[in-house]
């Protein structure tokens, strides 16, 4: 899905124009999905839409399904921005967990919904119902702005060529940094794979019944109470107060 935004990042000038399904199957980011709502069919915008902005949603509400905290931990981690941004979406969640999953079901409020545990079933409902209605309103907004950005698609169909070299170089900057930044991303998951196995819950003691029964017996018997009828070495018998 990663090497799917790079290709769509680097081709959009050439796809937007000439293979605008192509466009939004690689990447459904809301600036293409404005540029080519009114050059597709509808049932095809929404269906191949939908089907591209659920794709990952599954993957982090698994991840942080799995791993708990320590995801929420390794995610807030990654970069200074994303990590206030997580801890903002988090405190949020505990309140306003059902209406973020609708409106903004992006990543990281994916990844918080596994780590809170939210009903799989739920969350299915929730992330769909909010997927379509971000499709409904990129729709909205191309048709009601459907002027001014057919204007921008010749803009975008006479510069093509330079627009075409720009693009695929800020690609290879970005994905030349990221390669850079590979090993780390690496590090930072057996890190989180580190921090689970610290989250997990200790396992019980044995029972005090389990416990003796697995100790050795002693070979030594235990030391007897001494009997208080039957008086000490040097003492004296109490006397008889009768005469």
């Amino acid at each position: 899905m990663i090497a799917c935004g790079y290709v769509a990042d680097a081709l959009w000038p050439t796809l937007v124009e000439e293979h605008p399904l192509w466009l939004l199957g690689l990447s459904a980011r809301n600036r293409y999905a404005v540029l080519v709502v009114n050059r597709v069919d509808l049932w095809a915008y929404y269906l191949l839409g939908t089907v591209r902005l659920l794709l990952p949603d599954p993957l982090f509400f698994a991840l942080g399904w799995l791993y708990g905290p320590a995801a929420l931990r390794w995610m807030e981690h990654r970069t200074p921005t994303v990590g206030s941004i997580m801890r903002r979406i988090e405190r949020w969640f505990t309140r306003w967990g059902h209406p973020l999953v609708v409106l903004i079901p992006n990543n990281y409020v994916c990844l918080i919904a596994g780590a809170a545990r939210m009903s799989p079933l739920l969350f299915a409902f929730l992330n769909v119902t909010g997927t379509v209605g971000r499709l409904l309103l990129l729709q909205i907004i191309g048709d009601v702005f459907s002027g001014p950005i057919n204007t921008l698609l010749g803009w975008i169909a006479d510069y093509r060529v330079p627009l075409l070299v720009i693009s695929m170089a800020a690609v290879a900057v970005t994905v030349g940094g990221e390669l850079r930044r590979g090993r780390k991303e690496l590090d930072g998951l057996h890190e989180l794979e580190r921090s689970a196995d610290r989250d997990r819950p200790v396992p019980s003691e044995d029972a005090p019944s389990e416990r003796a029964s697995s100790e050795p017996m002693s070979s030594e018997p235990a030391p007897s109470e001494p009997d208080e009828s039957v008086p000490e070495a040097g003492s004296h018998p109490a006397p008889d107060r009768h005469p």
